[in-house]
């Protein structure tokens, strides 16, 4: 079947299937052949689905198509981020003790998306729980970009962003708590968007996640495919008590829908404090002056919020220590020892600390706060520098300066801990060649309008079909 995933939107996709230009089972063959073919080199795609089950999947598909009974993602094969539930499939987390840990039943995004039609081949690779910007486990090893083996694609939904930018699968999951869709999606030159807290539902889970920042959210080829995404999973559920209702509104018509008015829109290269590679820099700022030329007006954020970095990771520590503190000490050496220095730092947590992060980020409401009643949107660079190497580690400095703390999530952390969505569209090339990303930031429950956003930039400076070869 001569079919190029490689230049096929999630949308194309879509309709190719539909009018039975591709059927479920060629498209779930050539699935199948990238799995293989770029296993032992992206390391994308780390559990597979038995090949029998899924070629049956692929034909009930195709019988549904030409039975005019085509739901919207009717046989797309579908990757599912190894922090997340597929009942049957082992959610390892990336983490040796739970490498047996076989789900009993789907997240509430899985169950949606296969409700929408689509078909999960199997699990995309992530650090272990998710913890890092870069991944690579115990269980599964190091998962590489397709635009430069030597580099990461970043985490912890990298082997997600690798095998969507390798053509290897066309729709997968993501997740974001801070910066997780957006990092590797900028390392990878996709886009991506965190929503608003509650706009995807988590869950089912065992755990009560009393830190509230880490959401679902797409990461695609294009802006309208991450619209077209949202339709399927958005919408309240029993299992998430912060789920949000439905918008009320399809985010891919809204998409389509040219931006009204002039956007006031606030612009930073740094929030004051981040220290950004210098061609990554110049891109950003040529990529926001893009909303200019179109009519809008783009003006210096007046000053930055606080840098709350040290706060969030101790938060996340101490849920992470709630969580596997029954494992510890005595399987200890079966955890990835930055990762165990991670999950030991949230002993660190004490009364004053928890006031003190709650301080902060009460303070950096009233900075988003203050922000969104002057400006539209907020324009940053999404990472402030070039994709690590694949094993690590971040740089400790950038072209001669010291890196701040947890810099690769310098312009990403901000807002997961408020709850703003934000996303994040392919600005250019650095001088490695590699993808640099925009972030673009909107009021609370807004996504509508970063999507907007996101494609009036889109439109002007496409990158898509512009993939790696792999």
């Amino acid at each position: 079947m001569d079919f190029d995933l490689r230049r096929s939107s999630l949308i194309e996709l879509s309709d190719a299937l539909r009018r039975r230009q591709i059927s479920p089972v060629e498209l779930m063959e050539l699935v199948l052949a990238r799995v293989e073919a770029t296993g032992s080199s992206l390391n994308a795609v780390v559990t597979l689905r038995d090949r029998d089950a899924l070629r049956a999947d692929a034909r009930a598909a195709g019988e549904r198509i030409a039975r005019g009974e085509a739901r919207p993602l009717e046989g797309v094969p579908l990757g599912v981020k190894d922090l997340e539930d597929v009942a049957g499939l082992v959610t390892s987390q990336g983490s040796v003790p739970f490498r047996g840990n076989v789900a009993k039943r789907d997240s509430t995004q899985v169950s949606r998306l296969r409700s929408a039609g689509a078909i999960v081949v199997g699990k995309t690779n992530t650090p272990e729980f998710g913890y890092t910007a870069i991944t690579k486990n115990l269980v599964y090893g190091v998962t590489r970009s397709p635009w430069n083996l030597d580099r990461t694609p970043g985490g912890s939904s990298g082997g997600s962003a690798a095998a969507l930018v390798g053509s290897v699968l066309p729709l997968v999951t993501a997740s974001d708590g801070g910066g997780s869709i957006r990092i590797p999606a900028s390392f990878t030159g996709a886009f991506g968007l965190k929503p608003s807290f509650g706009r995807i539902p988590l869950g089912p889970s065992k755990h009560w996640d009393y830190g509230d920042t880490a959401v679902y959210g797409p990461l695609t080829k294009t802006v309208e495919d991450g619209a077209f995404f949202l339709d399927q999973v958005v919408g309240p559920s029993p299992h998430d008590p912060n789920s949000l209702p439905h918008p009320g509104l399809s985010y891919l018509e809204t998409v389509r829908t040219p931006l009204a008015g002039k956007l006031r829109i606030g612009f930073s290269l740094d929030l004051g404090y981040a220290v950004v590679q210098s061609d990554v820099a110049a891109a950003v700022e040529e990529a926001a002056a893009v909303f200019g030329k179109l009519g809008h007006g783009v003006e210096p954020l007046p000053d930055g919020p606080p840098m709350i970095g040290r706060e969030w990771s101790i938060l996340g520590s101490f849920e992470l220590a709630s969580q596997l503190h029954s494992l510890l000490p005595g399987r200890a050496p079966d955890f990835g020892r930055a990762f165990l220095e991670t999950v030991r730092l949230g002993w660190k947590m004490t009364p004053e600390l928890w006031g003190e992060g709650a301080r902060l980020r009460a303070e950096l409401n009233d900075w988003c706060a203050r922000s969104f009643e002057r400006f539209d949107l907020l324009v940053t660079p999404t990472v402030p520098y070039d994709p690590p190497p694949a094993r690590g580690p971040f740089p400790a400095e950038t072209e001669g300066r010291p890196q701040v703390p947890l810099s690769v999530a310098s312009f990403t952390i901000p807002f997961n801990l408020s709850w703003h969505p934000a996303a994040t569209v392919r600005a250019g090339l650095s001088r490695a060649r590699l993808p640099i990303g925009m972030q673009l930031v909107g009021p609370r429950h807004r996504e509508d309008l970063v999507l907007q956003a996101a494609r009036a930039f889109e439109r002007e400076r496409p990158w898509h079909p512009e993939w790696p070869e792999r």
